[in-house]
C-alpha cells in the first residue's frame, strides 16, 4: 500500500484510537477535515456534486441544518451558534474518509486495525476486572471502565457500539467457534461496565448476528435462547463476584414496582429529565432550545428541588439522555423531520447498494443503528465527544457506498483530467 494512502487510513484510525483521550481524538479530525478542504478546493468542489459522494453531503445537512435553523430562537444564542461553527468540520472530514478508503483493497486491513483496537480495549478491561488496573487505572466504584478511566465511564456504550466490527472479524476468521469465543470475551465487559444502555445495545447487536447466522426463524429462536442462558449464566456469575454489577441490578429492579418515584430512581434520575424536555418542546416546537441549550432552559421546566439544578448557576442536566426527546428539545419538530429525512436517505442507500458495499456497511451501518435505537438512553449527538465519534462511524457508512472504478487510481489523477472529468 502506498505511504499516501496507508497515512491516510491511520489518520482515519486515529480517531479511535483516540477516543479514550477525550478532545484529543480532535487532532486527527483536525488533520483530516484539512486535507478534505484541500480536496473540496483542488477540485472546485467537484465532489459535493458528485452522484457517488452525495450521501455525505445529505446526511451533513440533515445534521447541521438542524442547529443551524435552531440557534434562531436559541434561549443561549452564543452556544448555539458555536455548536453549528464548530459541526462544519464533519463535512470535509467524511469527505476525507471517503477519499482514504475510496479503493476496496483499503478495507480489510482497516477494519481489521478496528478490530484490534476493540480487542484492546476487551483485554484491558478484563485486565481492570482480574487484578484491579489497566491502562486507564483503577475501575469506577461500581463498573468498569476500561482504558476510558474511572471518571470516564463510557466502555459500555462504546463496545457496544464497536462491537459488530470486533464479532465480524471474529466471525470471518475464526468462523463461528471464533464468533462464540468473541461474543463472550466482550460481553463480559460490557456486562460489567454497568450501562444498561450499552446492554439493551448489545442485545440489539446480538439478535442482528444471530439472525445472519441462521438466517430462518426455527434456528434462530433456539440460537437466542442458548444465548439468553449464557448471558443468564455470566450475570449469576458476576453477580455473585461483583458488588457494583449486583448494585446495578438491584436498582433496576426497582423499576418493576411501578411506582414513579421508583422509575425515577431505576432509571438514575432520568425520569425527571424527561419531564423537564417535554416542557421545553411544549414551550418551544418548531426549532426547540437551541442545539446544546439544553442545561441553560432546563432549570425553568424542573421540579422544585430537582437535585440536577445548580443552586449557584441554575444550570441543569446537560442534555435529554434520549435521542427523540434530545432533537425535539433542542431542534424541536424541524429538526426530528430532518433527522428522520437522513434516516431514510441511509436506508435507501444501503437497500440500492451492491453487494460488496453492503458487505462494507454493514459493521458502521449496524453500529449506527444500535448506536441511534430510539427506545434507549443515549449520550448527547451534538456533543462534541460522541457527536464526534457518531460522524466517525456514518463517514465510513458513507464510504462503503463510493463506487470506484478499477482504472481510477487517486484524486491526484483524476485532477490531471480536470475538475470537470471528476470521479470519486
Amino acid at each position: 500500500m502506498p505511504r499516501r494512502e496507508l497515512g491516510a487510513l491511520l489518520v482515519v484510525l486515529g480517531v479511535l484510537v483516540l477516543l479514550p483521550l477525550g478532545r484529543t481524538s480532535e487532532l486527527p479530525v483536525l488533520i483530516a477535515a484539512v486535507a478534505g478542504i484541500g480536496l473540496l478546493l483542488r477540485y472546485r468542489f467537484a465532489p459535493l456534486a458528485d452522484a457517488q459522494l452525495r450521501l455525505v453531503p445529505i446526511l451533513f445537512a440533515c445534521y447541521w441544518l438542524p442547529v443551524l435553523l435552531s440557534g434562531f430562537g436559541a434561549v443561549m444564542p452564543g452556544k448555539t451558534w458555536m455548536t453549528a461553527l464548530e459541526t462544519l468540520r464533519f463535512l470535509p472530514f467524511a469527505l476525507f474518509v471517503a477519499w482514504a478508503l475510496r479503493k476496496p483493497a483499503a478495507w480489510r486491513p482497516f477494519e481489521l486495525a478496528v478490530a484490534a483496537v476493540c480487542a484492546l480495549w476487551v483485554i484491558d478491561a478484563w485486565v481492570q476486572w482480574l487484578a484491579g488496573f489497566s491502562l486507564g487505572g483503577a475501575p469506577e466504584m461500581e463498573r468498569l471502565s476500561g482504558i476510558f478511566g474511572a471518571d470516564n465511564i463510557k466502555l459500555g456504550p462504546v463496545l457496544a457500539v464497536l462491537s459488530p466490527f470486533f464479532l465480524l472479524a471474529a466471525r470471518e476468521h475464526g468462523g463461528r467457534f471464533g464468533l462464540l469465543v468473541a461474543y463472550v470475551l466482550v460481553l463480559v465487559p460490557i456486562l460489567l461496565a454497568g450501562s444498561r444502555a450499552a446492554w439493551l445495545s448489545f442485545a440489539l447487536v446480538t439478535l442482528v448476528f444471530g439472525w445472519r447466522e441462521t438466517r430462518s426463524l426455527k434456528r434462530f429462536l433456539p440460537l437466542i435462547l442458548g444465548a439468553l442462558l449464557g448471558v443468564a449464566l455470566s450475570a449469576g456469575l458476576m453477580l455473585r463476584d461483583s458488588n457494583g454489577f449486583d448494585a446495578r441490578i438491584e436498582r433496576s429492579l426497582l423499576a418493576l414496582q411501578g411506582t414513579e418515584q421508583a422509575i425515577d430512581e431505576a432509571s438514575a434520575g432520568r425520569l425527571r429529565i424527561w419531564h423537564a424536555a417535554v416542557g421545553m418542546i411544549k414551550e418551544h416546537p418548531v426549532t426547540g432550545v437551541g442545539a446544546r441549550g439544553f442545561r441553560y432552559d432546563y432549570a425553568a421546566h424542573a421540579a422544585a428541588g430537582d437535585q440536577f439544578v445548580d443552586a449557584k448557576t441554575r444550570l441543569g442536566a446537560a442534555h435529554a439522555h434520549q435521542i427523540v426527546l434530545e432533537l425535539l428539545s433542542e431542534t424541536g419538530v424541524i429538526g426530528l423531520l430532518f433527522w428522520l429525512a437522513g434516516s431514510v436517505c441511509a436506508v435507501r442507500a444501503w437497500r440500492r447498494g451492491s453487494a460488496d458495499q453492503r458487505a462494507r456497511a454493514f459493521a458502521p451501518g449496524l453500529a449506527l443503528a444500535v448506536m441511534c435505537f430510539p427506545l434507549n438512553t443515549h449520550f448527547a449527538f451534538y456533543s462534541a465527544w460522541w457527536g464526534l465519534f457518531f460522524w466517525w462511524l456514518l463517514a465510513i457508512f458513507c464510504a462503503a457506498f463510493v463506487r470506484i472504478p478499477q482504472q481510477t487510481q487517486s484524486y491526484p489523477a483524476d485532477h490531471e483530467r480536470g475538475a470537470d472529468q471528476y470521479r470519486p
